[in-house]
Order: C-alpha cells, then sequence, then structure tokens
C-alpha cells in the first residue's frame, strides 16, 4: 500500500474515533464511568508512551515519572487558579505570592516545561547511573520532590499539604483525547527520526552507539527531558481530570502502574502502551468493580466477594498476562494499516493453500 493511501486511512480511522466519542458523550450521563475511563486512559496512554520513549526506546530505566506528573500538576494549577479565587485556595498563606492566572493550553506547555526544566537539572548528575542505580535514584527523586511541595514555607506557592482547586478543568472526553494524540504523535514522529533512532542504538549497545559517533550523555539527557515534558503535560491534564490536587497522591505506585502498563503493552510498543493504558483502566477502575460487592444467587451468598477482591483478581490476571506473554500486548511491533492489510492478505493466502 502507498504511503499516501496509508495516512489518508489513518486519518479516516482517527476522525472515526472522534465522531465515537462524541456520540457517546451525546448518548451517555455526564458521570458514566465509561467516559471517565476514556478521560484517565488518554491521560495515561499519554504517560505510558512518554515512559516507553525513555524505558522502552532509549533503554533507561527511570522511575521518576510520578514525580514529574507531579511538577506537571502543580504547575497547571498554580498558574491558572482565577485571581478572584486565590483568596479561598490559599487561605492559610494570604493569597499565596502568585496573582496572576494564565490560559488553559500556556499553563499546558508551561506544566511540561517545568518538569522538562528539573529532569535537566537532575539528569546532570544522575545519567551517569545505570540499570537499577538509575531507577532508585529517580525513584528517590519522586519521594523527595513529593515531600517538598508539601512544604510548609513553600506553601505561598504550592499552599503546602492542602489541595488545589478552582482551576479551569475540562468537561468533554476530547479535549483530553486531543491533546494526548497531539503529544503522541509528537514523540512518533521523533522516535521515527534519526534522534529516535540514535536512542534506540543506544538502548542496543552504548559502546556500538558511541563508536558509531552517537554523543551518549546529549541523547540520554535528550530522551529524559523529553519524557519529562510529556509526563508533565500528563500531570497538567490529569489534574484537570480530579479537578483538585494534592502531592500526597502522586506517590511511588502511580509510577508502578505506568510501568506495569508499558510492560503489558510492550517495551518499545507506543500502541501497545495506548492499549495497555485504556485495559488497564478499564479493568481496575469498571469491569471488576462488581467483585467488590456481596451478592447472593437463589439464597446463596457467593463466597469472597467483598471490598477489595476486585484487586486481588486483578492482580491475578496481570500475574498471567506478564508469565505467558513475557513480551506483552504488542512486544516491539506497532498497528499500522499496512500491517492490517497483510494480516487479512496471509490470512486469505491460507484459506486457498488448505482449499
Amino acid at each position: 500500500m502507498s504511503k499516501k493511501k496509508s495516512m489518508t486511512i489513518s486519518a479516516i480511522l482517527f476522525l472515526a474515533l472522534i465522531v465515537i466519542i462524541v456520540v457517546l458523550e451525546r448518548m451517555l450521563p455526564p458521570t458514566h464511568i465509561a467516559l471517565a475511563v476514556l478521560k484517565k486512559g488518554c491521560i495515561y496512554s499519554l504517560v505510558a508512551v512518554s515512559m516507553n520513549l525513555l524505558n522502552g526506546f532509549t533503554g533507561l530505566f527511570s522511575l521518576g515519572q510520578a514525580g514529574f506528573m507531579l511538577i506537571g500538576a502543580y504547575a497547571y494549577a498554580v498558574l491558572t487558579i482565577p485571581v478572584a479565587d486565590r483568596a479561598s485556595v490559599y487561605m492559610y498563606f494570604d493569597g499565596g505570592i502568585i496573582q496572576f492566572s494564565v490560559p488553559v493550553f500556556v499553563g499546558l506547555l508551561a506544566s511540561g516545561l517545568l518538569a522538562a526544566l528539573c529532569a535537566w537539572l537532575i539528569g546532570l548528575p544522575v545519567l551517569r547511573l545505570k540499570s537499577d542505580y538509575l531507577a532508585i535514584a529517580t525513584l528517590g527523586f519522586a519521594e523527595i520532590i513529593r515531600a517538598f511541595f508539601q512544604w510548609d514555607k513553600l506553601g505561598v506557592v504550592t499552599n503546602g499539604s492542602n489541595m488545589l482547586r478552582k482551576y479551569p478543568t475540562f468537561s468533554t472526553t476530547l479535549f483530553p483525547f486531543l491533546v494526548s494524540a497531539a503529544c503522541i504523535g509528537v514523540m512518533v514522529l521523533m522516535i521515527n527520526s534519526s534522534y529516535g533512532r540514535a536512542f534506540k542504538a543506544i538502548r542496543d549497545d552504548e559502546i556500538a552507539a558511541e563508536a558509531m559517533g552517537i554523543n551518549l550523555a546529549k541523547h540520554k539527557r535528550m530522551a529524559f527531558c523529553v519524557s519529562s515534558f510529556f509526563a508533565g503535560v500528563g500531570g497538567g491534564l490529569l489534574a484537570m481530570y480530579q479537578t483538585s490536587i494534592q502531592a500526597m497522591t502522586f506517590k511511588s505506585s502511580m509510577t508502578y502502574e505506568i510501568l506495569l502498563i508499558v510492560v503489558i503493552g510492550g517495551l518499545g510498543s507506543v500502541t501497545g502502551s495506548c492499549l495497555a493504558s485504556f485495559l488497564f483502566i478499564a479493568s481496575s477502575e469498571w469491569w471488576l468493580r462488581f467483585l467488590d460487592t456481596e451478592m447472593t444467587i437463589g439464597g446463596f451468598k457467593v463466597p469472597l466477594l467483598r471490598s477489595g477482591f476486585r484487586k486481588v483478581v486483578f492482580s491475578v490476571i496481570i500475574m498471567v498476562i506478564v508469565l505467558f506473554a513475557r513480551r506483552g500486548i504488542m512486544g516491539d511491533r506497532e498497528f499500522s494499516v499496512d500491517g492490517i492489510c497483510r494480516f487479512f492478505k496471509n490470512l486469505g493466502k491460507k484459506k486457498e493453500v488448505k482449499q
């Protein structure tokens, strides 16, 4: 199939997704769980792809994603709270020190830029480490930054350990979908560029990559900053989704969830991360919810069904996936129009051979 035809079909599929989202929003009530899953799934897709860019495509094992999301969420909230509402939000800190607000898109851009700046500063010493040591260092950074943002001395900016609220949020699923799609599209373009090929070369063999003239320090720092930028944007979107934020919610467990999504989807697969994000959110917050409710059938009480049993079943499902699909759903492959066409052509050939 020609490249032009493939791009046309991809554009049609993308428009079809937009139409489906619009139709679902018209048919379902605003509080329906399906819409919440779509919104959160879009946000987690963006963050998972940003983590995959670092872990899957560059081979840097980082566990600081929750920290960069926290920075992005706070940057967005602090900069977009209307001036008239700051006194009620910063009621324990004399209305806060920042007395201006910026538009939503400027706030999201600032959230990404601040996260990238912190990544650049942290990356100067940390990116000299490798493997588990890098993971421990970035995880420590995420925990330190969470405690730092709750520090009362910084309360005039972050509101200390109190919640930030009354900033602009989104009411439509289309907003996080379009923002996440645009950000993921930029990362895909980068992966398919000369920079992306350099990232993959570093992942496969650092010594060989350096012998080919690739500047290891420069490209590692670039991958780290780009990944952190989009994690910061994801944090800003998550703040909009939750309508209020508090530093204590950005625990290391959030990073583990995102890492789990990347592993389930497949290290080195963008579409795998996107599919796994929606499956993870839908399973954990919607499809398995009935397991937390006690059930009686014909006078017989179904055993085990009680609060918290959903998490047990979900953990078993994840273990099964990891054991029997070690490379994840997609492995290092990508979902593409050409791939689908080749699949159906090969399927047709196999049927002809059998006949």
